[in-house]
């Protein structure tokens, strides 16, 4: 009976350790993983440790003997206790050696809050976790997390993530909020007002857009949103996909932080103070591209379909529309802007946005996705020409 278990996947050899790894077995795993790797000549190694309960030093000079033949060894899933021993023994230092993630479910949670790339349950009254659609989500989950240390530390009031953990198949954040609650929550309970939750959306979002960001920190919007337009060249006319490329390619770069994702899922009350989540949209822009995508929440998505908003949001179409119109009527108070100016502004990112989204979602496949994208292409028609700047 073999003492390892090793396949060859996607061009790596990965070997799984079992059980216990001492002086009584060391030379056999030993000898067994010199076959495995002489079977699989050339290709990186990974060790997994999921099955690894104890290591002695015997088990550890194996290890450290293959690391002198394998340059690019890594060791994966290592449990807590396992791990201690490579942290003391200072293997730590010189292995990439990557922790086993604790298993939590999220089965009888309350989901309070969902978002593009995953959806937020509270698993105990302190504690919530985002959980990720995508199932190889660590890369987007360090990301975000980094994301969230940086407009930490740029002064906005967000939770950061400090555990990652392992949900169903896929992964997920755990956030520590303390019983905080979100908008959405607040106005569909009529726990706070309309003009209230209105007024405090807005000062956050004033303070996200007047802090500035080292380009290099978080990704451009602008460049983003000229990729949607390209992406709709052969579901447009060539004069208004010429015009709609133009406007976007002409907003200037800009600097100032956005949320990229703002609405009232995604800000949470605790203690009076406004907390922002789902940081993985963090970017940098101008503000006509953070507004836009509040017009698609609030506005857009339900204009054919009114009941997509109370199943997103948890309010009735009509005052999430109120609160999009009250919001954006805030936001350009202490400027010279004109509102129904900048808000065609809006649904122009806005409906290039929605109906690329829809397409790529198969949305020309169905009666209802062809309706909404041709509602998209036939507002976008009446917009552009009306515009000859994004910029307010």
């Amino acid at each position: 009976m073999r003492l390892i278990d090793a396949r060859t996947n996607d061009g790596t050899l990965t070997i799984w350790l079992e059980g216990h790894v001492d002086s009584s077995n060391a030379a056999e795993v030993e000898r067994e993983v010199t076959e495995a790797r002489e079977a699989a000549a050339g290709l990186p190694v990974v060790i997994d440790c999921s099955r690894l309960e104890y290591i002695s030093s015997a088990g550890l000079r194996v290890i450290l003997r293959l690391r002198k033949e394998t340059a690019d060894l890594r060791l994966v899933e290592v449990s807590s206790e396992v791990y201690e021993v490579f942290d003391m023994t200072g293997f730590t230092e010189m292995l990439d050696i990557t922790k086993a993630y604790r298993v939590i479910s999220v089965d009888g949670c309350e989901a309070i809050g969902q978002g593009a790339n995953g959806k937020v349950y509270r698993i105990d009254p302190d504690t919530i976790v985002k959980v990720y659609l995508n199932p190889d989500a660590l890369p987007e989950i360090h990301r975000e997390r980094e994301l969230a240390r940086t407009a930490f530390v740029l002064g906005i009031p967000t939770a950061i993530p400090y555990d990652v953990v392992r949900v169903g198949e896929g992964y997920g954040s755990v956030f520590e909020l303390l019983n905080a609650t979100s908008y959405a929550k607040l106005l569909a309970r009529g726990e706070m007002g309309l003009d209230e939750v209105v007024g405090m959306s807005v000062e956050l979002l004033k303070l996200i857009h007047s802090t500035t960001v080292k380009p290099e920190s978080m990704p451009s919007m602008r460049d983003v949103a000229v990729g949607w337009a390209h992406d709709l060249e052969a579901y447009l006319p060539e004069e208004l996909y010429g015009r709609l490329c133009g406007l976007i390619e002409g907003v200037p770069e800009d600097l100032h932080m956005m949320h990229g994702d703002y609405h009232i899922k995604n800000v949470m009350l605790q203690n009076g103070e406004s907390l922002l989540i789902d940081m993985d949209t963090l970017c940098h822009g101008h503000p006509v591209f953070e507004l836009a995508s509040m017009f698609n929440a609030y506005v857009g998505y339900g204009e054919l379909d009114h009941d997509v908003i109370p199943n997103f949001l948890g309010i009735p179409f009509e005052t999430s529309c109120e609160f999009w119109d009250k919001s954006l009527r805030l936001y350009l108070a202490d400027g010279p802007a004109d509102v129904e100016d900048v808000r065609e502004k809006a649904m122009i990112v806005g409906y290039t946005r929605m109906m690329r989204r829809s397409i790529r979602r198969g949305g020309l496949d169905t009666p209802d996705g062809q309706a909404f994208v041709g509602h998209c292409r036939q507002r976008l028609e009446e917009l552009v020409p009306r515009h000859d700047t994004l910029v307010f």
